[in-house]
């Protein structure tokens, strides 16, 4: 991770003094498993704190306490919707266990495609678009190199850091990005940090 943190404080020195706010690199991984991609379904469009909530009580209602597509599909939409869920969401995790259960997503096979494949493989799911396959390939899959430019606070920190007077469009994203790479999902946590503490 060395080479990533070097790489990007000589690329670019607005990134640089983020870097040096925020301190250590400390991204935490999920397995690439079916509960990490529900995981992301439950927790779009809402603070980590009631989302976590959310899942807990999801998790609860599983036999096991573990989220798994056989749990889901096995508790009554009335139930899903008990726990918290939008009915949009339920159908959305509903549906993601059922092309879980049917082989149409196969985890397994996901970390040896590449990016471009995932996101083909995944979006195949209603309520996967292209920000929860962004996050599935930044913190399950482990990939270096992604740029989530769907994700508000990506644009939010790259408008402040680099004195924008607008949210960046993903054109304007990839041309500031482009001397990142290949560590462009690892700027990306910077980014995200440099909102949470402050740190730019």
């Amino acid at each position: 991770m060395r080479k990533a943190i070097d790489h990007l404080k000589q690329a670019d020195p607005v990134l640089a003094e983020i870097i040096e706010r925020a301190g250590p690199y400390r991204i935490r991984y999920n397995e690439p498993c079916f509960a990490s991609l529900a995981s992301s379904i439950i927790y779009q469009q809402l603070s980590g704190r009631v989302a976590g909530a959310i899942q807990g009580r999801v998790e609860a209602a599983m036999p096991g306490g573990r989220m798994t597509p056989e749990g889901v599909l096995g508790l009554e939409e009335t139930a899903l919707r008990a726990c918290g869920l939008s009915g949009q969401k339920t159908k959305y995790l509903r549906h993601l266990a059922e092309c879980t259960v049917k082989r149409d997503v196969r985890f397994e096979d996901l970390p040896g495609l590449c990016d471009e494949e995932v996101i083909e493989r995944l979006t195949v799911v209603k309520g996967v678009g292209e920000w929860t396959a962004h996050m599935f390939l930044i913190f399950t899959l482990r990939r270096p190199d992604v740029l989530p430019t769907g994700d508000l606070g990506v644009r939010s920190a790259m408008r402040r850091a680099y004195r924008m007077r607008a949210l960046p469009k993903p054109e304007r994203m990839e041309k500031i990005a482009a001397k990142w790479r290949p560590y462009r999902s690892v700027a990306s946590w910077y980014l995200w940090r440099s909102l949470e503490d402050g740190a730019e």
